[in-house]
């Protein structure tokens, strides 16, 4: 098991109150459930700015289309779906 640290951090009463039914459902501590909720979030964040930054490299590159030339692109798949 990989070591853990505790942190704290506030919740207004309501999501609380959701939480503690949510654990007891699960049959899952509190923290057991936020540690999933906390990993999740910077799992789904990190890959958004990971993407972002590769994103920023494919246009320092000259690796885009302009709106003309996506609009174009776009015509034509509709063209080549019509065709279908």
């Amino acid at each position: 098991m990989s070591k853990t640290i505790v942190i704290t951090g506030r919740i207004d009463t309501e999501t609380s109150t959701s939480l503690d039914r949510l654990a007891a459902s699960m049959e899952r501590s509190r923290a057991w459930i936020i540690a999933r909720a906390v990993e999740e979030y910077v799992r789904s964040e990190t890959e958004l700015m990971d993407s972002l930054d590769e994103a920023e490299r494919e246009i320092d590159r000259g690796e885009y289309l302009t709106q003309e030339e996506m609009t174009a692109w776009v015509a034509s798949l509709r063209r080549e779906a019509a065709a279908a």
